[in-house]
């Protein structure tokens, strides 16, 4: 399990490759003069496309999803993005650039909404968070290389700000972000459909040897398997039962809410402000009066992927809820930090230096100041990292029911990329403008973010997918939860046991007993 959900968490590291594909690229000449960057609007532009085209694969990944499989629909994704790839490498322009970069965020947002549901529906319930965070940790591995391919290709022709350098500067990092997909397109062929989207296909044979395979050593009649398999049948039938289509069950009631908070969850990661920390680093940088931009700012990219893995390993232990509450409390915290210090030791800037143009507040003569906004910085990314970063992908992906769940998984991660792509273009002009207010802005939304998550947010570690019903239709409030255990364990026992028989699907319309 954790080697199929790790293989395709390559799909993550596709969007974290988005993530810093601009990071690494804005401070160097290459970049600069080619396309002639000088403007808010043009960089916003260029930025925003890729989140742009994400949302948009996002809201297609699903009606893939359930007709060619969570799988194919990933490998569909792997093949988008290695031709917008291939695009963005040979652009000639701004326009072709923005063009390749919409194309590939198309492939993305497939792969960002449709890796989670395939890695939570072949997870047992004891280390689903786990290997759903995967996907997070597989972006910040992917913003990583990314960033530092980047750092490595501004060398080049004498470095970042020789005014005649190559345009190899940026062409190498968006050349090599092709190979990963090519990875995943190829390698996904050998991994298997998910279970549950095969019961839902009335593959029933095909599902029961699938999780024999991923759960039970290749043993059909494994206490496990059964128990998983019945689960999953009942929930079929229910939901067959209940009738309609996948759109009217999204806008029922009970489901439409979970719909909004998982829109939410997802929105909150955006404007929990880690856009401004990853996209524009370097702006903040500069504002801090830190001298060697690109390496400092490098610090935090590792920092990011050495502290989502204590997320993987504990997430199932501490649970989601704690982690949306006091992540949030944290990077509120933090962001109140640097506004003040922003605001007490900071100047307008003067325009006595073109290089810091896209910034209007600087921080000058203050170096232990500099290093303090830093330092914040840093202890942003790692709050992130182990809170809201791996969780915000891994509870959307788990709440729903499997006929509704590729759909309702997109609906929330078009929301991520829907608020990506809004504050791609924002964040710019926002640094111009309002400068140090604009982290006040970010903590508010952590405020808002700690609220919503206190008063909605149920507790689902250790629940299987087909026990999200009970936790949702409990009756108490969010915050009191339901009682810990899951049926699935009792269900296993009395298989065992012999107390509980299960019948097989193994032909069409026959069975067998066991």
């Amino acid at each position: 399990v954790y080697a199929v959900c790790g293989f395709a968490a390559i799909g993550g590291g596709l969007f974290g490759f988005d993530i810093s594909s601009m990071s690494g690229v804005l401070a160097t000449q290459a970049y600069m003069n080619y396309f002639n960057v000088h403007g808010r609007y043009r960089q916003g532009a260029i930025t925003g496309s890729m989140a742009g085209g994400s949302f948009f694969g996002t809201l297609a990944s699903s009606f893939i999803a359930d007709r060619m499989s969570r799988k194919t629909s990933i490998q569909i994704a792997a093949v988008i993005w290695i031709i917008g790839s291939i695009f963005q490498t040979a652009a000639n322009g701004v326009a072709m650039l923005v063009f390749g970069r919409a194309v590939a965020g198309i492939g993305a947002g497939i792969a960002s909404a449709m890796v989670p549901v395939y890695q939570a529906e072949i997870a047992p319930k004891e280390i689903r968070g786990r290997v759903v965070a995967l996907q997070q940790w597989a972006i910040t591995w992917g913003i990583l290389i990314q960033y530092f391919i980047q750092y490595g290709a501004s060398f080049v022709d004498g470095g970042a700000h020789n005014p005649h350098q190559s345009t190899l500067a940026f062409r190498i990092p968006w050349g090599v972000q092709i190979f990963p997909a090519i990875l995943l397109a190829v390698g996904m062929f050998f991994v298997p459909y998910s279970p549950r989207w095969l019961a839902g296909q009335d593959r029933w044979e095909e599902s029961i040897r699938v999780l024999a395979n991923l759960h039970g050593h290749g043993d059909i009649g494994h206490p496990k398997v059964l128990a998983q398999y019945r689960e999953i049948e009942e929930a079929m039938t229910f939901e067959r039962e209940a009738g309609g289509s996948a759109i009217k069950a999204l806008t029922q009631p009970r489901m439409f809410s979970r719909v909004i908070l998982t829109v939410s969850i997802q929105m909150w990661s955006q404007l929990c402000g880690v856009n401004v920390m990853m996209y524009y680093i370097v702006y903040m940088m500069q504002a801090a009066g830190v001298d060697n931009i690109l390496l400092t700012a490098s610090i935090q990219y590792i920092l990011n992927v050495v502290l989502t893995l204590p997320a993987i390993l504990f997430i199932d232990t501490w649970g989601r809820r704690p982690s949306l509450i006091y992540g949030a409390l944290s990077m509120m915290t933090l962001l109140f930090a640097v506004a003040g210090l922003s605001a007490a030791y900071g100047i307008p800037n003067p325009r006595t230096d073109p290089s810091l143009d896209a910034v209007s507040w600087l921080i000058v003569g203050h170096p232990s100041v500099s290093r303090a906004i830093v330092a914040c910085s840093y202890l942003f990314v790692c709050t992130f990292a182990l809170t809201w970063g791996p969780t915000s992908w891994t509870y959307p992906s788990e709440i729903f029911p499997t006929g509704i769940r590729a759909k309702a998984v997109s609906l929330a991660t078009a929301s991520n990329w829907a608020w990506n792509c809004a504050l791609a273009f924002a964040v710019p002009t926002l640094f111009e403008t309002i400068n140090w207010k604009m982290y006040i802005v970010f903590a508010v939304f952590n405020l808002g973010a700690f609220v919503h998550v206190w008063l909605t947010v149920r507790e689902t570690k250790g629940k299987t997918l087909e026990e999200m019903e009970e936790v949702f239709e409990s009756g108490e409030p969010a915050w009191r939860g339901v009682a810990s255990g899951s049926r699935l364990d009792k269900l296993q026992r009395d298989i065992a046991e012999g107390r509980v028989k299960v019948t097989l699907r193994l032909r069409p319309r026959r069975y067998d007993h066991l």
